[in-house]
């Protein structure tokens, strides 16, 4: 017998009844994301036949240009969200502040995050991108919605996941109970259950860092990379592989399928920020989704899912992966005390 497909929708209703721990609005919530990704899957898909690529005339609030498609994915992500009774406000890396849920809609308990479309960059030469989400929940003493609502540290996380759209369109979704992988059957019309429970393996022979950066970087990271660089004849004993795509994404998509670490470190080249990624769209889903599936995540000193957020945009610096190679990473700025990176935003 042709084993039966496991939907989305399915699955969420199992894991409800399974930990009990899903309510029916967080399960509402993460299908209509579901279902945002779909759409935005299908305008990546058309590209320059749907006049979709190129970038516009606009900054973003990062001081970014934004792409077309960056632009339509935000709407796309908003405009479904905000009407459906589970959500009470939403943050993007797009906007400069909160987007509250208008009156006349009803307001939910949740807090919606995301980064609509990772990896603008390779978008016009057809390279895999993505968006990430992470759900928090609205502080239950909190009458209104404010932008303090949101400065939650990643472990109180509800749920969190990222679709990437390459080859296939996959979904990779935690809430709380491991980590899952949807990918979207077209025909059907639906994301399917194709892999549960995923694990990373403690241990890689294999990094993903932008290696121009170099010159740039504080002493651990260029420890660490030289020990990788020098393969088996050092004091590793073993060669390593570089992979770098620049879609973060894309990134850790790899990552979860078959081990490696990621490092996008503080730099000197802005060194009064904290690092290049933002916290709370960012770092906070994948490290949860790295850890739910046994690996480690830290800015170099500290676990990010601890890091209580100051600001809407902090920045952080992110090592993430295979959990020796992160603890290795680790120890080496514990190690050089005086190489502290900024904590700013």
């Amino acid at each position: 017998m042709a084993t039966q497909k496991i939907s989305l929708t399915r699955y969420l209703i199992e894991q409800e009844r399974t930990h009990g721990s899903l309510p029916p609005q967080l399960r509402l919530l993460l299908e209509v994301v579901a279902r945002s990704c779909k759409s935005i899957s299908l305008s990546v898909t058309k590209g320059a036949l749907g006049g979709v690529l190129g970038t516009t005339e606009t900054e973003n609030i990062q001081g970014e240009i934004q792409k077309k498609l960056d632009i339509i994915a935000n709407e796309v992500l908003i405009e479904a969200n905000e009407w459906g009774g589970h959500l009470a406000a939403m943050a993007s890396e797009e906007m400069s502040g909160i987007h509250l849920v208008p009156n006349r809609y009803p307001q939910g308990e949740y807090l919606l995050l995301f980064d609509p479309l990772d990896g603008s960059s390779n978008i016009d030469v057809n390279v895999s991108i993505g968006t990430i989400f992470s759900v928090l929940k609205k502080p239950d003493n909190s009458a209104g919605v404010t932008e303090d609502n949101f400065l939650q540290a990643g472990n109180t996380q509800v749920a969190a996941g990222y679709c990437v759209y390459g080859p296939q369109t996959t979904l990779v979704l935690t809430v709380g109970n491991g980590v899952a992988m949807f990918t979207l059957d077209r025909e059907q019309g639906s994301f399917v259950l194709t892999s549960e429970n995923v694990r990373i393996p403690v241990d890689t022979q294999e990094f993903a860092i932008n290696m121009s950066n170099m010159r740039h970087w504080d002493a651990p990271v260029k420890r660490y990379i030289d020990e990788c660089l020098q393969g088996a004849e050092g004091t590793r004993g073993k060669d390593f592989n570089m992979r770098w795509i620049a879609s973060m994404v894309a990134d850790v998509h790899r990552i979860l399928t078959r081990g490696g670490v990621f490092l996008y470190p503080w730099d000197k080249r802005e060194p009064n920020k904290a690092g290049k990624l933002r916290l709370m769209y960012e770092a906070n889903p994948m490290s949860w989704l790295i850890e739910q599936a046994g690996g480690a995540a830290t800015n170099g000193h500290e676990r990010i899912l601890d890091i209580v957020p100051t600001a809407l945009h902090q920045r952080v610096s992110v090592v993430l992966g295979s959990k020796h190679e992160v603890e290795r990473v680790t120890s080496y700025h514990h190690d050089n005390p005086d190489g502290l990176t900024p904590s700013a935003t």
